[in-house]
């Protein structure tokens, strides 16, 4: 059979990892796999043979632009998406299986009108956040905000991502969104965790059947992995408290370590994988920054080398970063409340309040026999 998948991006971060461990997986049975994407970021070699790129990046900042000022998010990229759809038939794939379309790079009316001209083909759809059922935004629990499960009106989050600085189109996007991906024949949607099939069950896409099915973990690359990593960055004799992220805000946590690295004393180095060349440039000297790596050899060996693993993000489906923590070997504290808390077993780490205080306690917890 045919598959071809759509995402964000191909072959790096969580959501391209996880296309092409997917694609591979297909691949070896005798399936023949495409996956289509439209991010800028390069494609690990890998990856490519996989890798049909969606529009340019001349139109992927006119879509970013058409977000920045009318919030049009989704709806961008008309030419692109038709050029792509011309390919797609051509390909005539048995299997869709889609992933992130927000991204600045499909226009989502176009790419629905055609799924649901080709109702001979199987749908699936994975959704890694909340963007799919929202006139906006991706995450709404640290708003508190319950527009989504009736009609978004006014967005409380217009300038976080994909962010607006001009006219909101919330009321709009919403219908459009609801219109748009309802009456899909044969589609089928795959959540990562219980609660985010929850909040899809109380959304528009509850017409659906939804499957949860927690993310793959490539055990023989996230396993207990020795390295120099404590060598090569001045960290002996330290007890190593790591945050790792594809993108650093304050609903990430990043706010919270920056209080941890104050309260903790000396013993400690907090680390944290990640971040942007801004927030290096700005980070307290309390405080060891890494780039985002797309290596996840090095990853393995971030996280084994560290004594515990911390993530007080309050917006999380699933959290990859969390389970590849736990398959390294080095337990988790992850706040209650999010994805994050499905992940946790016995021996694994622990689930704690949202507050900076009760992680804080939860870290001298975890390290005490050390």
């Amino acid at each position: 059979m045919k598959y071809l998948f759509i995402n964000s991006v191909c072959g790096i971060r969580s959501t391209g990892r996880l296309c092409t461990d997917l694609a591979r997986e297909l691949e070896a049975q005798g399936h023949t796999c495409k996956i289509a994407y439209g991010r800028v970021d390069e494609v690990p070699e890998a990856a490519r043979r996989y890798a049909v790129r969606i529009g340019t990046d001349r139109d992927l900042k006119l879509h970013a632009l058409r977000t920045r000022l009318l919030d049009e998010h989704g709806f961008g990229s008309r030419a692109a998406t038709d050029a792509f759809l011309r390919w797609a038939d051509a390909y005539d794939p048995d299997v869709l299986w889609l992933h992130n379309l927000h991204g600045y790079y499909l226009q989502v009316e176009r790419l629905f009108a055609w799924i649901k001209r080709r109702p001979q083909m199987q749908v699936q759809w994975t959704l890694h956040d909340c963007w799919a059922f929202t006139g906006h935004c991706c995450h709404f629990t640290a708003v508190g905000c319950d527009q989504w499960q009736t009609e978004c009106r006014r967005c409380p989050q217009l300038r976080r991502y994909p962010a607006c600085y001009g006219f909101s189109n919330v009321r709009r996007n919403f219908a459009r969104k609801k219109q748009a991906f309802s009456g899909v024949p044969n589609l089928r949607l795959i959540v990562p965790s219980h609660w985010l099939e929850a909040r899809v069950q109380q959304s528009f896409l509850r017409q659906y059947p939804v499957e949860v099915r927690p993310h793959h973990i490539d055990t023989t690359v996230f396993c207990p992995t020795p390295s120099d990593v404590r060598a090569r960055y001045g960290l002996q004799g330290k007890k190593i408290v790591l945050g790792v992220a594809t993108a650093w805000d304050k609903n990430k946590g990043l706010d919270a370590f920056y209080q941890l690295a104050d309260q903790l004393d000396a013993r400690y180095a907090v680390v944290l994988v990640g971040l942007e060349p801004r927030q290096l440039h700005a980070l307290p000297a309390n405080i060891l920054g890494i780039a985002r790596t797309n290596d996840v050899k090095e990853l393995a060996a971030l996280y084994t080398a560290a004594d515990v693993f911390v993530n007080p993000s309050t917006e999380e489906t699933f959290s990859l970063t969390t389970a590849e923590a736990i398959a390294c070997g080095t337990p988790a504290l992850v706040y209650a409340g999010t994805a994050c808390a499905e992940l946790v077993g016995p021996g694994q780490g622990q689930v704690v309040l949202q507050d900076v205080q009760a992680l804080y306690r939860a870290i001298l917890q975890a390290t005490a026999a050390e």
